[in-house]
């Protein structure tokens, strides 16, 4: 009995053992792929394994807040704006459902705000009164050729009678004097009266220069029979008299090509207090992908864009003047591509990284140099590697600012170009003849990738893709910590979700990191899935957060003058190394120039720290900043917020 008994168990025992074989044989590949997960989780979740490289976190908001965000600002509250418009989706743009939220990280509070515009792909920048001015934005979204069906394109309407501006409205017609088509503005255009010229010697008349106007036309019905191959002469309907002798159109070629997208003149203050959106005058040019930069005398500089017939802007700059709210033409014409990464210099020049995100002639504004603003006097800055993979490469002020040393990271070839480059350049403002040299190469070419400025003075350098917008799965799940020190990168830990376009990252008060957005093309390999716009917030927690002990910071005044000092407590004062006024970030399409990080002098004595705030009102621009604390092992402080008036 007991042998049968005991060899009914031994078959059991050897059927079992053949099921679990069998079983694991079927499914050996994901039991292997569960089990390396498990095991990454618990590494990367190890006390010694975070203290090293840091640790990731998804934020995934409740439904009713989520959005596709395209761009963030951190305001002085310590809140995030998050703005997205019609977020790149064009049945938000037809209802004219634009989204913004304001997000709490310290309490994970989101609000949702008002949004007055499509604020979809507009620029930004921190004023003085710790406002953030938004300006542009779209007004149409692009038709691919195909989409098209009516022909149109540019109309340029001169203008010859020097005593009077012309007003047409939209709908206006104009007629061909040789094809004999018609064509209607889908806009109203102001055309300025014809400039008078006269001999400088004698005085003597010489010609009137007519005024130009500029208006996107089409054809009144749809089909190619109406499109023009040549230029020609358009006559305006409803005019007569002088006014149909001085008053008419030239136009090239009017087709069903493809339409690009149109900016808009709207700008707006946010006010982060009273946390909504505050109308300022408009710009005198619509634009869509502009750059905001702050000068030396506070003014704030708007360049490049689409405008409102689809067109880069043809150099024509203006500046916002925070003080009156109004925007004037700059006396100097430059031309950029679309999102020129644009830095104020200690010298009150504007360095031009040849970083940009994207529309604009290839062999126009793409290369990087000094520019004077008012004489415009443009000096290029040889030695730069991989020269024609500019476009969706990032710039970064490298810390300290003091050093004026800016690092060029990643990049592509123009357009939806496959190209992409490992190369990092860093080039030193302050030599006598600045030239970039290669620093530290990535793992791979990287499109779009995310850098922001650490307290601890290194720089994260995180996502990207290796294709245009993430195309064949080519998102970079990998992250870096540039140490300007010693020219070097650390890998850190990966992060979780996959960044490419319209996406950025934002420094906390807290220390941490932020990563928004994402806007792939495809979701696989083959390209044969249509993406979805990443929604997740991500943020990344940095090795200097998992020590022991961090130094705190309190009290001290507000607002500190440009050469002033300010004494602030901490109980662990006598460990503080340095303190960085880190001036807090706008960022959008790999463009974040706000961004900069101001070593301070300082004195500690007990538990006080006294600051003095640099004189340089180009290296300490007007503005909110956070303050921090950083002790010997690297590891900051709590930011106190601080005003430079």
């Amino acid at each position: 009995m007991k042998d049968r008994a005991g060899r009914r168990r031994a078959r059991r025992f050897a059927i079992g053992t053949a099921v679990v074989v069998a079983l694991a044989g079927m499914n050996g590949p994901w039991l292997y792929r569960f089990g390396t997960a498990q095991y990454h989780q618990y590494k990367i979740n190890k006390p010694e394994y975070k203290a090293a490289n840091g640790k990731w976190e998804i934020v995934e908001f409740p439904e009713q807040y989520r959005q596709n965000t395209i761009h963030a600002a951190l305001l002085r509250t310590g809140k995030v704006l998050l703005v997205a418009g019609s977020g790149n989706n064009q049945d938000n743009f037809d209802r004219k459902r634009y989204d913004t939220r304001i997000w709490d990280p310290a309490n994970g509070t989101i609000k949702k705000v008002p949004t007055p515009s499509d604020l979809f792909c507009t620029g930004h920048t921190q004023l003085a009164n710790g406002n953030l001015l938004i300006a542009g934005g779209t007004k149409r979204y692009e038709k691919l050729k195909g989409d098209v069906t009516k022909a149109g394109g540019l109309m340029i309407v001169h203008n010859e009678n020097p005593d009077k501006p012309m007003t047409l409205p939209a709908g206006t017609r104009f007629t061909g004097k040789e094809n004999g088509k018609t064509f209607v503005s889908k806009d109203p255009v102001l055309v300025p009266r014809a400039e008078k010229v006269f001999d400088k010697g004698t005085g003597a008349f010489l010609r009137n220069d007519p005024g130009y106007g500029r208006i996107y036309v089409e054809a009144q019905e749809s089909g190619s029979e109406h499109e023009t191959g040549t230029e020609d002469n358009y006559r305006i309907e409803g005019l007569a008299g002088a006014d149909a002798r001085n008053t008419y159109g030239i136009a090239q070629k009017l087709a069903l090509d493809k339409k690009d997208f149109q900016g808009i003149r709207d700008a707006f203050e946010f006010d982060p207090v009273a946390e909504k959106y505050i109308k300022v005058d408009p710009m005198n040019e619509a634009r869509w992908y502009p750059t905001l930069t702050t000068l030396s005398d506070g003014k704030v500089l708007s360049v490049s864009g689409l405008d409102d017939i689809g067109q880069l802007v043809p150099g024509k700059n203006e500046v916002f003047d925070p003080g009156t709210g109004k925007w004037t033409y700059t006396d100097t014409v430059r031309q950029f591509p679309t999102y020129p990464a644009l830095f104020l210099m200690r010298n009150g020049k504007v360095f031009y990284s040849g970083s940009n995100a994207g529309y604009g002639p290839d062999d126009v504004g793409r290369d990087p140099g000094v520019w004077d603003v008012e004489s415009n006097r443009f000096t290029e800055v040889p030695g730069l590697s991989d020269p024609d993979m500019l476009e969706t490469s990032g710039t970064v002020l490298l810390p300290p600012a003091q050093d004026e040393r800016y690092m060029v990271i990643g990049g592509g070839g123009v357009g939806e170009s496959p190209l992409a480059s490992e190369k990092t350049r860093i080039v030193d403002l302050r030599a006598d003849e600045p030239r970039f040299e290669d620093g530290p190469s990535l793992a791979k070419g990287t499109r779009y990738p995310q850098a922001s400025i650490l307290p601890d003075d290194s720089v994260l350098v995180s996502g990207g893709s290796g294709d245009y917008r993430g195309r064949g799965a080519s998102d970079i799940l990998e992250a870096r910590l540039y140490r300007p020190d010693g020219n070097t990168f650390d890998r850190v830990a990966d992060p979780l979700v996959g960044r490419n376009y319209h996406a950025g990252s934002i420094l906390l008060p807290d220390g941490r990191v932020m990563f928004f957005g994402s806007d792939p093309l495809y979701a696989d390999k083959a390209n044969t899935k249509p993406g979805r716009f990443e929604q997740r917030v991500e943020i990344y927690t940095p090795p200097y957060l998992y020590r022991d002990t961090r130094p705190d910071l309190a009290g001290g005044p507000q607002t500190v003058e440009r050469g002033g000092t300010a004494t602030f407590t901490s109980r662990a004062a006598s460990t503080v190394k340095r303190m960085r006024l880190i001036r807090p970030s706008a960022s959008t399409h790999v463009t974040d120039i706000d961004q900069r990080s101001i070593a301070v002098d300082f004195t500690a004595e007990g538990d006080r720290l006294t600051v003095t705030v640099p004189r340089g009102k180009n290296l300490v621009q007007s503005g909110w900043y956070m303050l921090f604390a950083v002790d010997g092992d690297g590891t900051p402080s709590k930011a106190q917020w601080v005003r430079v008036p």
